[in-house]
C-alpha cells in the first residue's frame, strides 16, 4: 500500500451515500417481517397478497401492506396490478430484490452456522453481568 492510498478496493469504496443507503436498509431488515417477506419471494416467485400472508404465520393484514410499501418504496419488491374481477395483486422481488436476497443469504448462513455460539455467548455475558450486579449492590451497601 502506497502512502495515502487506501487499500480499500475501488467497487468497496464507501461513499456517503452508500454508507446512508446501508444504515437505512440495516434498520429495515431489522424490523420482523422485511426479511421474511424478501425470503418467502425469493424461494416461491411473485406471489398474491393472500398468499404471502398466509407463508408468514403472525402478520397482520396491516403490517404486511407496511413491510411491501417499504419494501416496494426502495426498490426490492415490485407490485403487479392485474385487471380482473376481483382485482389480482402479485408482488415479487426485483431484480435489485434478488440481488439483495443473495447478498443478504450469507447472514441467514452465519446465524445458523453460529446460533448455538451466539446463544452461549448471551448467557455467559447475562451471567457475568448479573454476577457483576450483585458485585455492585454489595459495595454500594457497604460504601452506604
Amino acid at each position: 500500500m502506497t502512502e495515502g492510498k487506501s487499500s480499500v478496493p475501488p467497487a468497496c469504496e464507501i461513499t456517503k451515500e452508500a454508507e446512508d443507503l446501508v444504515r437505512d436498509l440495516m434498520v429495515r431488515f431489522g424490523d420482523k417481517w422485511s426479511l421474511r417477506v424478501m425470503d418467502e419471494l425469493y424461494e416461491r416467485g411473485p406471489m398474491r397478497f393472500s398468499r404471502l400472508r398466509e407463508r408468514l404465520d403472525g402478520i397482520s393484514q396491516k403490517m404486511l401492506t407496511q413491510t411491501l410499501r417499504l419494501l416496494e418504496r426502495d426498490g426490492v419488491v415490485a407490485r403487479q396490478v392485474y385487471a380482473e374481477v376481483p382485482p389480482r395483486v402479485d408482488y415479487a422481488l426485483t431484480k435489485s430484490g434478488v440481488e439483495l436476497s443473495e447478498a443478504l443469504c450469507g447472514v441467514w448462513e452465519w446465524a445458523i452456522r453460529h446460533v448455538d455460539d451466539v446463544a452461549a455467548s448471551r448467557r455467559a455475558f447475562d451471567g457475568q453481568a448479573h454476577a457483576r450486579q450483585g458485585s455492585d449492590d454489595q459495595s454500594a451497601a457497604k460504601a452506604g
